[in-house]
């Protein structure tokens, strides 16, 4: 083959042309390059190359463009097939004739075969490397195959050797280069954004100068500029530095193309990652540095003036940060001549008016901007000058330091660090010491946990400059107090603070805080601050540097001073660097220092048996030192440990040793465990805890864990037989006859007593027994809860003889603090959190209880008689109870006439006649009792919530979901009520009363919001769908009544909680549009007849916000027409987020705005023209803005705003509205115009029909 097509080639370009056009393209490339660039001396068929290739070319492509007219010398017809000697062979299908579109397809695709190797060698002669060719007489092939380069989309091997043949002519500057550039180019931009290679990527910015021979003015060139703009948001171009200089190159193409990528890049800024920010700064730093004259300009003074106006004014934290960080690409690179001059003269005007507005999020957006581009100075002006603007910079930010806000307080003294860090040389030691005492003075002891974190977190950025060393030595001792400030991420910074002192030269931390408060926080604080400060103090009380002897005795000095922290010293000893061998050493000494004949204090022998119980749980990890373990703490020795042991603390560390070490001879410890758990009436503080888990855990290693459980279980029955006795709760059978069965011997030793009592004694002298009960029963309740966390204890009491009973002894219990939380003191939670708790466990095991028809014989679970059918679960039984039972409390609107009414129900009850004067005595109590009993309250009902929320979600009472949402909805009313009547009365809950109840809301709202998803996600009717909207708004009111009853701290902590099911709040409130048929009459029927009284309160909040905002617009503003509003900073965050999630969204954004719009003209009805501007304002301004492209997705939005606009327009000219009514109107008539203009053109009105 290859010796025909030399020979053809000598002879002539057409017969080698059609020699080479019958080989296969791939196989046949390599002979053909070798072959032509062997060539050397100009033959015949050489000459005739050039012109008999664009022969060629010619009449290929006019066959392809109509393969009708075949007729042509490009290549000859085929030979007709041999005639077939016999007809035996003929088939069914030699008579079949090729139709006529199937034989245009195959003349096409033999077309477009043999382009493909006229191309590679036309491709081959231009770039022939002893250059017989002319490329004069080779660019009329060239420009053949480039003019129709868009006929052979279908063809990519094609398109690229085209392609590849223009690029290299336009590379090779050679004659003709500007005739193969219009079609080629968007086929290779082509190329690299959808292959996405970043060969194509570097292909593209070769060529960046023949995109200059467009004329981009021209309408004909907008396919290509769409192409350019692309190149914008491809990742493959921002990632690469050659397509973010392409990019950058653009801006210097044409003013409106530079406008186009300028719009593209700011598009998507609110959603672009931090290195696709980071690249547009640089891209915009790029262009600007190449480009000259107007295009200069342009960049200078709309695109960095816009993104500097829109960093300062943006609505949100995130998107203000996410401008800066294209704004870095300037202030980055501020070095380079004209830069900072440049900064200056954009930022300055602008700043400094925006760091006093008051808006709070302008002045923390402006103060962000001012410590980027810190020092803003003129490279200009003087030194007196550069002196004053110096000054006057932190004249702004020691203001800000004590700005209203909390969020400004956070950045300013986070900023005044850094600065002080980086500037520290050249920074007045005047305004250093200014500012650095206000910032030790005040900010530490600031009323926001925020400003206090940062400003520990400040200092310790500022550590890291040496200059600063002498000045804060002298001022670090006031950070002390700080090491007992209630939140415990301030505590975890002060102790790494301390941490980074002890590792710096000349600084000694005991001087900044005292040993005692850092032995104080050792002893009870949580792990992780004990943990640093344990190797804090690791060196100075057990050093590894020292001989044992001597670090043991520096430690008992430590565990003699405090025992507690001595013993906390133990637990994390070993990850502050102590070594197991040190520590073996040490148990011994303190066992020893235990069972010594000295006469000890109980404090010192609970630390000393912590210590060694710590030390314990850490060398038997160790498998080396078991044995050891075992040898020293013989059974002996560990009686003797229990005989000295007086406190409840002591016994539980010998117990945790017991069952850490398993000695073999045990016997004698079961009575003095069983002590330990049974004496649980007050089992709320932490070591409490500790001290009854270490005894369930000898209990479960020795196998006596139903001896135990059983135990237990007699404590909780004889509870609950109060309880029947005292308010008359139903028993079922099983319990009444297991109270008067004897209980198991081990609890006769405990309650043989009690069991004997007269029933002739006094009421007094019954009650206090049935508290003393109740109290050890709520520990038990405790105890079940906790052991149902363990996998083990779990399958022990799911598998246990006394599960059924531990079952109805809860219920009953349960019942009586649920209804009669309100009356009593000593009402709490655990017994309803374990029989929610126990309830799912039974449930997810598929395990009933014997006789459940029983149980609704009293008709105690649901008012209803169906619910005692025998195919209710477990779940479903309990959900009923429970729900019966928080009705009680939830619908009484006089507590202490439904006192009185239950009272009067109860028959035989031998307390009855003293039960009212108890009940009018607690319902008057103090009001420190009053909290008490509204804490218990909230904490009864977020466990019920919780677990009928978890029921739902585990798909185990899936026909409940109705009654949850309604009684979710009357609990969040219930709180809201009870929350505002507390702060109308002035009654302020104590410190730990209000965490405890925040902590209780958030878990609330959290399985509120959870409750939410699942009623959206189930495939039931929509009614659960449409109280959905209900609940969402009843959650939105309680963070209103939260952040301004409760304050900002608990409500910032809230929108943590919130994030998660932010997605979920916004489907539940546009559930009335989203899932109705005619959702514009569902939302009118959802707020018909209702005034603004009955609307969202947070609607109000919502629109007093954007009137707060409205006021900054402008200097020109009469801000004595807006009343002030309360700052509602939290809520404004919550907000934020959710604008942010509807704009990814426009059916979801068309729902939700539409019902803004409804409740828009409920407050004009009702003539509240304040909200009717604050709700516009943040429906035209925050939710959608005033872009024609967005509204035309909105159908809902727009038909309200047909409606609104009507009526804001005629009450604007009512007279009875008054001066200012009709101002505020007009104003958001002005607001809501060129939305409505755009709707009407865009409608297809004209303004004469309007």
């Amino acid at each position: 083959m290859e010796k025909k097509l030399r020979s053809s080639l000598q002879s002539s370009g057409e017969e080698f042309l059609l020699a080479a056009a019958k080989l296969p393209f791939k196989s046949s490339k390599p002979i053909l390059k070798t072959l032509i660039n062997s060539q050397i001396n100009h033959s015949n068929g050489i000459s005739t190359l050039p012109v008999a290739l664009h022969n060629f070319i010619s009449q290929t492509i006019s066959l392809f463009k109509n393969p009708s007219n075949s007729d042509f010398t490009a290549s000859p017809k085929t030979p007709p097939a041999k005639r077939r000697r016999s007809l035996r062979h003929k088939t069914k299908y030699d008579d079949v004739a090729v139709s006529p579109t199937e034989d245009c397809e195959n003349l096409r695709r033999t077309a477009l075969e043999k382009l493909q190797i006229y191309a590679y060698i036309l491709q081959l002669c231009v770039f022939h490397p002893k250059n017989l060719f002319s490329a004069s007489d080779l660019l009329a092939a060239a420009q053949e195959l480039h003019d129709n380069l868009i006929l052979f989309e279908s063809d990519p091997v094609l398109l690229s050797e085209i392609a590849n043949l223009c690029e290299e002519w336009w590379k090779g500057n050679i004659l003709g280069k500007e005739n193969l550039i219009s079609q080629s180019l968007p086929v290779i931009l082509t190329r690299s954004l959808t292959l996405k290679k970043k060969v194509d990527v570097h292909r593209v910015y070769t060529l960046r100068e023949a995109f200059t021979l467009f004329d981009f003015e021209d309408e004909s060139i907008e396919d290509l500029k769409n192409l350019l703009i692309r190149c914008v948001i491809s990742p493959l171009y921002m990632k690469t530095e050659d397509g973010k200089k392409f990019i950058a190159f653009l801006f210097g193409l044409s003013g409106q193309l530079a406008k186009e990528v300028f719009a593209m890049m700011k598009s998507q800024i609110p959603f672009g990652r931090k290195s696709m920010l980071e690249g547009y700064g640089e891209i915009i730093f790029r262009a600007w540095k190449a480009v000259e004259g107007e295009c200069k300009d342009e960049i200078e003074n709309v695109f960095l003036q816009e993104l500097l106006e829109g960093a300062i004014h943006a609505w949100s934290e995130v998107f203000s940060a996410s401008i800066r960080k294209v704004l870095g690409g300037f202030v980055n690179q501020r070095t380079v001549e004209g830069v900072e001059k440049l900064i200056f003269r954009l930022a300055e005007p602008v700043i400094f008016r925006s760091l006093q507005v008051a808006n709070s999020n302008v002045r923390q957006n402006a103060l962000h901007l001012l410590l980027d581009m810190f020092p803003l100075e003129d490279p200009d002006s003087t030194k007196e000058d550069k002196d004053t603007l110096l000054e006057k910079q932190f004249f702004l930010l020691e203001k800000l330091l004590m700005d209203e806000c909390p969020d400004v307080r956070v950045v300013a003294v986070e900023g005044c660090c850094r600065i002080l860090h980086l500037f520290w040389e050249v920074i007045p030691s005047l305004t250093i010491t200014k500012t650095i005492t206000r910032i030790f003075d005040q900010m530490t002891c600031d009323s926001c946990t925020d400003v206090r974190f940062s400003t520990v977190n400040g200092i310790i950025y500022l550590l890291g400059n040496p200059q600063s060393h002498e000045v804060l030595k002298v001022l670090l001792p006031r950070l002390g107090h700080l090491i007992l400030d209630s939140a415990s991420n301030i505590r975890t910074s002060i102790t790494d603070l301390l941490l980074l002192l002890k590792d710096i030269r000349n600084f000694q931390f005991h001087k900044v805080v005292h040993l005692d408060a850092l032995l104080s926080m050792l002893a009870n604080d949580q792990p992780l601050i004990a943990q640093k400060i344990t190797k804090l103090l690791i060196p100075s009380y057990f050093p590894s540097k020292v001989t044992e002897e001597e670090a043991c005795k520096r430690f008992v000095t430590l565990i003699k001073r405090s025992p507690a922290a001595g013993a906390r010293f133990c637990e994390f000893a070993v990850s502050g660097g102590a070594s197991p061998r040190s520590l073996m050493k040490l148990l011994k000494i303190l066992i020893s220092l235990t069972l010594s004949s000295v006469k000890l204090s109980d404090k010192l022998i609970e630390g000393l048996l912590a210590g060694a119980s710590h030390i314990c749980d850490t060398l038997v990890k160790d498998v080396s030192f078991r044995t050891a373990l075992k040898e020293e703490l013989s059974s002996e020795k560990l009686r003797s440990l229990f005989s000295i042991a007086a406190t409840t603390s002591a016994q539980s560390s010998v117990c945790n040793i017991i069952s850490t070490i398993s000695p073999d001879a045990v016997d004698g410890f079961f009575e003095e465990c069983m002590g330990l758990i049974t004496k649980c009436s007050s089992i709320s503080s932490m070591e409490r805890q500790t001290e009854i888990r270490s005894a369930h855990k000898m209990m479960l290693v020795f196998d006596w864990f139903d001896d135990m459980f059983e135990a237990m279980v007699g404590l909780l029955q004889k509870s609950a037989h109060g309880c029947h006795v005292n308010f008359g709760i139903h028993l079922g059978k099983q319990d009444i006859q297991s109270a008067k069965r004897s209980k198991s011997k081990f609890s006769i030793r405990k309650t043989s007593k009690s069991r004997h009592v007269s029933w002739k004694k006094s009421s007094k002298a019954v009650k206090h027994r049935f508290d003393e009960d109740y109290a050890i029963a709520s520990g038990i309740a405790w105890q079940i809860k906790d052991l149902l966390l363990s996998e083990t204890t779990r399958k022990a009491i799911l598998d246990s003889e006394f599960l059924e009973r531990a079952y109805l002894a809860l219920k009953v219990i349960s019942e009586a603090s649920i209804v009669h939380a309100m009356k009593f003191d000593y009402m709490n939670a655990s017994s309803v959190s374990a029989y929610t708790a126990l309830t799912l466990h039974m449930s997810l095991e598929n395990i009933n209880i014997n006789g459940s028809k029983n149980l609704d014989s009293n008709n105690l679970f649901c008012p209803d008689s169906a619910c005692s059918s025998p195919q209710k679960t477990i779940s479903d039984l309990t959900i009923d109870h429970l729900l019966h039972c928080t009705n009680k409390i939830l619908r009484a609107s006089d507590y202490k006439k439904s006192e009185k009414l239950h009272s009067e129900s109860l028959h035989g009850n031998r307390m009855a006649t003293d039960s009212g004067q108890d009940s009018n005595e607690h319902q008057t109590g103090t009001d420190l009792a009053k909290q008490e009993r509204m804490s218990n309250v909230v904490k009864m009902l977020t466990a019920v919530l919780k677990f009928t929320v978890d029921a739902n979600t585990m798909n185990l009472a899936p026909c409940h979901q109705e009654r949850c949402l309604n009684f979710t909805m009357e609990y969040l009313k219930f709180i809201n009520m009870n929350l505002r009547k507390y702060s109308i009365c002035e009654q302020h809950f104590t410190e730990e009363g209000l965490k405890e109840m925040c902590l209780c809301l958030k878990s609330s709202f959290s399985y509120a919001a959870k409750l939410l998803n699942v009623v959206l996600k189930s495939s039931e009717a929509a009614l659960p769908k449409l109280g959905a909207y209900d609940l969402v708004n009843e959650l939105l009111n309680l963070f209103i009544s939260v952040e301004e009853l409760l304050g900002h701290g608990y409500a910032s902590r809230f929108v943590t909680a919130i994030k998660p099911w932010v997605p979920d709040l916004i489907l539940a409130f546009g559930s009335c549009h989203l899932l109705m048929k005619t959702p514009g009459e569902s939302v009118h029927s959802i707020a018909s007849g209702n005034g603004v009284s009955t609307f969202p309160s947070w609607f109000s909040v919502l629109a007093k916000i954007e009137l707060s905002e409205i006021t900054d617009i402008g200097p020109e503003e009469d801000t004595d027409r807006y009343p002030n509003s309360v700052v509602f900073t939290a809520f404004k965050r919550l907000i934020e987020m959710i604008t942010e999630r509807l704009k990814s969204n426009d059916h979801v954004l068309d729902s939700v705005g539409a019902i803004f719009l409804v409740g828009s003209q409920h407050a004009l009805e009702s003539k509240h023209f304040y909200l009717v501007l604050g709700l516009l304002h943040f429906i035209c301004v925050k939710l959608v803005e005033h872009k024609d492209e967005e509204w035309k997705k909105l159908k809902l939005m727009s038909a309200s705003l047909e409606e609104i606009y009507r009526k804001v327009e005629v009450e604007a000219e009512e007279p009875s509205n008054g001066e200012d009514g009709r101002q505020i109107l007009q104003t958001a008539r002005e607001l809501l115009e060129p939305v409505w203009m755009s709707c009407i053109y865009h409608g297809g009105h004209t303004m004469e029909e309007e």
